[in-house]
């Protein structure tokens, strides 16, 4: 028993393709505000709970730990650095382009 090989037509994409077929940027993907928006919110929620763990480790509560306060704070500080090296990088574009010349 021989393994059947497919034919060339099987494995070529349609040609032709209408512009029903193709999806468009702003119904495939999120944009950058919302990817945006998602990282501060993340961001944010991950400082919260750093603070809340290293709040109940301080107060001797049995639900939070010392390596979990540790973890969730360095955690949240990685988070900051790179949301403030994007708004770095946005600020950086935005005065590049307002110094172009037309």
């Amino acid at each position: 028993m021989t393994p059947s090989t497919p034919s060339i037509d099987t494995i070529r994409p349609p040609t032709g393709v209408g512009p029903a077929a193709r999806k468009s940027v702003e119904t495939t993907g999120t944009g950058f505000k919302d990817a945006m928006l998602q990282a501060l919110q993340s961001t944010s929620d991950l400082q919260k709970e750093s603070g809340r763990l290293t709040k109940d480790f301080q107060l001797e509560k049995s639900t939070a730990s010392l390596e979990e306060s540790m973890l969730a704070g360095v955690k949240s500080n990685i988070s900051f650095q790179a949301t403030l090296q994007v708004r770095n990088r946005v600020v950086q574009a935005y005065t590049d382009v307002m110094n172009m010349q037309v």
